[in-house]
């Protein structure tokens, strides 16, 4: 069976890493079964969570685990869309992983200190306060420094959030009325999609991108719809 390395849980939702509980969701939306180890990046092949092990190999990154599974199980997910629907898949996923994403990381690392200090305890809380904070301290100048040459750090908050909320407002259209982004059935755009939004609209932090996703209501339900099919056990 796969063993799946990520982050412990934290606050009912699958995985405070968007890329973590990307995976994790994968893996449900395409039944293939796994075993969850709670792990730590240092223990990761390239430094990130997460990781798999399967058949004796350990690989890393989402995407690249995520075309192994695929390789080795078929593709579960996309199989029956068309060449126009999977492009469509890819630029969606696009604006979810390359750019809105980094838009929750500055929500959550740098936009203010209460944030901060509730990200701080989630992510090193196994570690002494003393440790902790030094720790801490560092991958935070690490993280503020990528979201900085990523480009967005270099804006002001207003703009960074208007930014968000237009994101937030095509994924809104995009999925419309429909139960999934790309129809009547989840596809491997949806474990993206939820993972980011998931991390917006329930991770325990105030941001005016949450604001404004929690006013799109087929965004919410989006979300209450995987959790509820997918990941009953965290009491959704």
């Amino acid at each position: 069976m796969i063993k799946l390395h990520q982050f412990a849980r934290t606050w009912g939702i699958p995985n405070l890493s968007h890329f973590c509980c990307k995976l994790e969701t994968y893996l449900r939306l395409a039944h293939i079964p796994y075993q969850f180890i709670e792990s730590l990046p240092p223990k990761a092949p390239k430094g990130k969570l997460p990781f798999i092990e399967d058949d004796g190999k350990k690989i890393a990154d989402s995407d690249l685990i995520i075309r192994y599974l695929i390789q080795k199980h078929g593709d579960q997910l996309n199989t029956n869309l068309s060449l126009s629907q999977k492009a469509i898949s890819i630029a969606m996923q696009r604006l979810l992983e390359d750019h809105l994403f980094w838009i929750t990381m500055y929500t959550r690392w740098q936009y203010s200190e209460k944030n901060w200090q509730i990200n701080k305890i989630a992510i090193f809380h196994t570690f002494s306060p003393l440790i902790r904070d030094v720790v801490a301290s560092v991958y935070r100048f690490l993280v503020r420094r990528q979201i900085h040459r990523h480009g967005l750090g270099r804006h002001s908050s207003e703009e960074i959030f208007q930014l968000g909320r237009t994101d937030l407002d095509a994924l809104s259209n995009f999925l419309a009325n429909k139960p999934y982004f790309m129809g009547d059935k989840p596809t491997k755009l949806d474990a993206s999609a939820f993972s980011i939004l998931i991390n917006t609209l329930a991770y325990p932090i105030e941001s005016p991108v949450k604001e404004h996703a929690l006013s799109k209501q087929n965004l919410v339900d989006f979300c209450q719809r995987i959790m509820s099919e997918y990941f009953p056990e965290l009491g959704a």
